[in-house]
């Protein structure tokens, strides 16, 4: 499998391209986000690891040019900065996960590997979701509500097709990192709620009936109580 890691400290760099390619992967480095991005939409990875604060060019931005022209490809971001904001920039940029600086090696290996497990697990076909007058297209990604265009970035589209594939279950915060941002449960962060905030303002604020619903000390739950 091959990998580029964008990376500007050189012992952080030097300490994955070591341990990665021990685990039998191929590593392309680069050093600044200019050089990631060239090597990125010049050469076919099966996964990225970007650092999110690099020199001449953000790893956000190298992010966001990168899902421009390749929906499909497992990002990785990594970054000292572990504030909920933070982990919701990079995700919106197109990151796939977040791991924040310290880490455990093992636990980057486990990510890559869900990451890349998910890409290469062959999806069949997706057909049109519908709850009321709410509509999602998994393979247009294309949102309506009441015959009206609903933008959504990425995560949120995730989220929500996630939610109407379970309407009329309970789903618990921790299914919900755990199947649509491939993380374990951290009581601590209130990531979930603030992603199914903006998707209330969205789909539900200005529309009737009301389609997310909150179970408290449970989880959300979407069904139509029109």
């Amino acid at each position: 499998m091959k990998i580029l890691l964008v990376e500007d400290e050189p012992s952080v760099a030097a300490f994955l391209h070591q341990g990665l390619t021990e685990q039998d992967y191929t590593v392309d480095l680069a050093a600044d986000g200019l050089l990631g991005l060239r090597r990125a939409q010049s050469t076919r990875y099966d996964c990225l690891i970007l650092d999110q604060m690099l020199p001449g060019l953000s790893g956000l931005e190298v992010c966001r040019q990168v899902r421009a022209h390749d929906a499909g490809v497992p990002i990785l971001m990594l970054t000292a900065l572990g504030e909920t904001d933070d982990k919701i920039r990079g995700l919106d940029a197109g990151a796939d996960d977040y791991l924040v600086k310290p880490f455990a090696f093992e636990e980057l290996l486990a990510r890559l590997r869900a990451l890349v497990r998910r890409r290469t697990e062959a999806p069949a076909p997706k057909a049109v979701l519908h709850l009321a007058d709410l509509t999602l297209d998994p393979v247009a990604k294309r949102v309506e509500r009441a015959s009206q265009v609903v933008q959504l970035t990425a995560r949120e589209f995730a989220l929500l097709e996630y939610l109407l594939r379970n309407q009329g279950r309970v789903v618990s915060r921790a299914d919900l990192l755990e199947q649509v941002w491939d993380m374990s449960y951290d009581t601590g962060s209130n990531v979930i709620d603030v992603y199914i905030n903006f998707l209330r303002k969205k789909i539900d604020k200005n529309f009737e009936p009301k389609l997310i619903h909150t179970l408290v000390g449970m989880g959300y739950v979407m069904k139509n109580e029109g």
